[in-house]
């Protein structure tokens, strides 16, 4: 089995989180961050598990080793899932998180609590050379506050409220949400499945 495995992403937190993990099984990560070439892969699949699976296989078979890709989003009950796959530019093409959040809290308005049910969503992709792509979904399940609230955290962070903590997560502590959050979940399962599937 390879001792180094690639990383889509140029996010320097998530390429310490997979660092972290895989480092105690003796393998180098790498990521976006280390490579000359540019490589830009459209997301445009349908669900987390597409965009997981299109730009973990685009990108393991360019460079030929084992690639591990993300994907997430926001689903809420009361908009039949969305923002979805569409989270990062709910309100327009460019990235703007109070501009989501807005949208988001618009729609939503005059639904009560028990109607505002969401859930964060993590899917990881795994592409391994000659083998078939597999993926892990980790979530987190919250309802949607009727108005932001805290400071830490990104996207909708702020509007995401995890009731038995009384808390949103941009209330969190860093380290309180790496224990919680969607993708700390997926990461979990990960290193549950990990030695099976590298064998």
């Amino acid at each position: 089995m390879s001792t180094s495995l690639f990383v889509a992403t140029k996010n320097e937190g998530k390429v310490k989180e997979f660092t972290a993990f895989f480092q105690e099984r003796g393998i180098e990560v790498k990521s976006l961050l280390d490579l000359e070439e540019d490589i830009d892969v459209l997301e445009d699949g349908d669900t987390f598990e597409d965009n997981a699976i299109k730009k973990a296989e685009t990108i393991g078979k360019k460079i030929g080793q084992i690639v591990i890709s993300d994907d997430s989003g926001l689903e809420v009950d009361a908009l039949d899932g969305r923002p979805g796959v569409y989270s990062a530019r709910y309100a327009g093409q460019e990235k703007n998180d109070a501009a989501n959040n807005a949208k988001l809290l618009k729609e939503l308005e005059g639904i009560s609590d028990n109607n505002r049910t969401a859930q964060f969503v993590c899917v990881i992709a795994v592409y391994i050379p000659g083998q078939e792509t597999r993926t892990i979904r980790g979530t987190c399940k919250g309802i949607i506050a009727t108005a932001p609230r805290g400071n830490s955290g990104f996207g909708y962070d702020p509007v995401f409220y995890l009731p038995h903590l009384k808390k949103t997560m941009a209330e969190l502590s860093r380290e309180e949400k790496n224990k919680l959050s969607h993708r700390a979940n997926a990461m979990l399962l990960l290193q549950q499945q990990w030695d099976k599937w590298s064998l």
